[in-house]
């Protein structure tokens, strides 16, 4: 599982330019010598001063008695004993814990950058410099989508880092952290970029460093440099089983973090922006249905009512290939691009629609934090009779008038009542097919006869992709005809 570290662009020039005065001129470089492995020493004699030490405190609650009910044959016992009051159980007291995490100074005048999990619900954050000096800092602000805080502490002329560029960074170069593993003060550890650009579940808004750096609970927060002592990362999860090193370690890009840095000191939060659409990846079968040469862009299976996608015109089965002339190479990269836009800002969305290519001007709009995820409407019922499977292995039907009221559907739409065998494919019993994508255009399903004979004209090993209605999602899945199948 991942955990944070623990126990798991366009705003990165003006966040440059914002804090430039604030950095060091000259980082130290690790020494390489030819058929040698690198000497980190004068890096650490350097960078290690401007690492520090971060103890947190905070509160929690717990039951202050058991939690149990009167119908228990317990609770007579623990009633006699004192440990449940009149009146029944309940009542929870307020204690504190203390946990540790690391961070590096970005200023001479105190601002020091660390995880956001590091101080999250803290009471009080004292932070420890290498020279032993110790100081109450105050938080100034977290960024919990890119995990980056930023805190102040009353101090002048203090070593600081030097901010590196992680997009010139090579998988296989060498890389170092710096921290306090299991309160282990000015730790230094040593790896290589094992990849770039990692996606991990629910953070598609950070393209993670992984490396295979040893991160150990005490380390998140602390700086990744490379070989010339620039900062490129902020390490903040690591892949565990035990909660400890499993040679699989995750860093926040540091020109990630100090977008939100910049944005965390000017005004204390991080705005976002949005467009509102759903997007989903381009596989190979599915870009041949769109009529595209390549698998690239980001392909909207759902765009939001009044919002600014669907304000400037588009249209679910839209590929948006380049925002303001920057190429999206895959659906991941969407998110990234558009949360670093300004809010107000417009912008131009290339897509490509119906086999040709079209620019759509679009206003971004301010992303809300806490817009809580709709529920999934209840599946349409199943009529009563099912039909035979088609060469897909589905068993179709027409929607009722009553089915399609419930799925806001005016005309058209077969429903999926059941799925035979194995087949290739995201389509499950309860989906709704909405439409048979043909030559890059959709066209609408609109009985379960007609899908069926366009099924059956397909040669074996061909695919076709569908438009699929998933409660209040709809998406586009292909499905592919194995060779032996009739």
């Amino acid at each position: 599982m991942l955990l944070p570290g623990r126990s798991l662009a366009t705003a990165f020039g003006a966040a440059l330019l914002l804090l430039s005065s604030l950095v060091a001129p000259l980082p130290a470089q690790a020494q390489v010598r030819p058929g040698l492995l690198p000497d980190f020493t004068d890096l650490y004699e350097r960078q290690g001063p401007a690492v520090v030490s971060i103890d947190v405190t905070q509160k929690a609650r717990r039951q202050r008695f058991p939690d149990i009910s009167e119908d228990d044959p317990f609770y007579e016992f623990f009633r006699r004993f004192g440990q449940i009051p009149r009146g029944g159980p309940g009542g929870q007291r307020e204690f504190e814990t203390q946990s540790t995490g690391s961070g590096f100074i970005l200023s001479g005048d105190g601002y020091i950058v660390t995880n956001a999990h590091v101080v999250d619900e803290s009471t009080e954050v004292t932070v420890r410099l290498s020279d032993k000096r110790e100081f109450v800092a105050k938080v100034i602000g977290t960024d919990k989508r890119t995990d980056v805080a930023l805190l102040k502490i009353d101090a002048k002329d203090l070593p600081r880092v030097v901010i590196g560029d992680p997009d010139k960074l090579k998988v296989g170069e060498w890389v170092v952290a710096i921290g306090k593993p299991f309160g282990l003060e000015n730790t230094m550890t040593a790896g290589i970029v094992s990849a770039k650009g990692r996606d991990l579940p629910q953070e598609n808004l950070v393209p993670f460093i992984q490396t295979d750096v040893a991160i150990n609970p005490g380390n998140s927060g602390g700086p990744l440099f490379n070989m010339k002592g620039e900062v490129v990362g902020i390490n903040s999860l690591i892949y565990s089983r035990t909660g400890g090193y499993m040679g699989l370690a995750f860093a926040v890009p540091i020109d990630i973090a100090m977008n939100a840095v910049g944005q965390l000191r000017d005004k204390g939060r991080v705005t976002r922006g949005r467009i509102g659409v759903q997007i989903q990846e381009l596989t190979k079968e599915s870009a041949e249905a769109f009529g595209l040469k390549q698998p690239n862009g980001a392909l909207v299976n759902g765009v939001e009512k009044d919002g600014p996608s669907a304000k400037a015109g588009i249209e679910t089965g839209d590929v948006i290939l380049k925002v303001d002339g920057r190429e999206v190479r895959s659906s991941n990269e969407l998110p990234r691009i558009i949360t670093a836009i300004r809010p107000g800002t417009k912008i131009t969305l290339t897509v490509w629609r119906k086999g040709a290519q079209k620019d759509i001007a679009v206003t971004v709009a301010e992303m809300k934090e806490d817009i809580a995820s709709a529920q999934p409407r209840r599946g349409a019922p199943s009529p009563k009779e099912k039909a035979k499977p088609n060469r897909m292995g589905l068993v179709l039907s027409d929607l009722t008038d009553e089915q399609r009221k419930e799925l806001d559907l005016k005309a058209g739409g077969v429903l999926v009542e059941d799925v035979v065998g194995v087949v290739r494919g995201n389509v499950q019993p309860g989906d709704v097919i909405l439409a048979i994508i043909q030559k890059g255009a959709p066209l609408e399903a609109k009985t379960a006869a007609q899908v069926n004979d366009l099924l059956a004209k397909l040669e074996k090993g061909a695919s076709v992709t569908l438009q699929v209605r998933r409660g209040d999602n709809t998406f586009y899945t292909t499905l592919k005809l194995g060779n032996g199948e009739n």
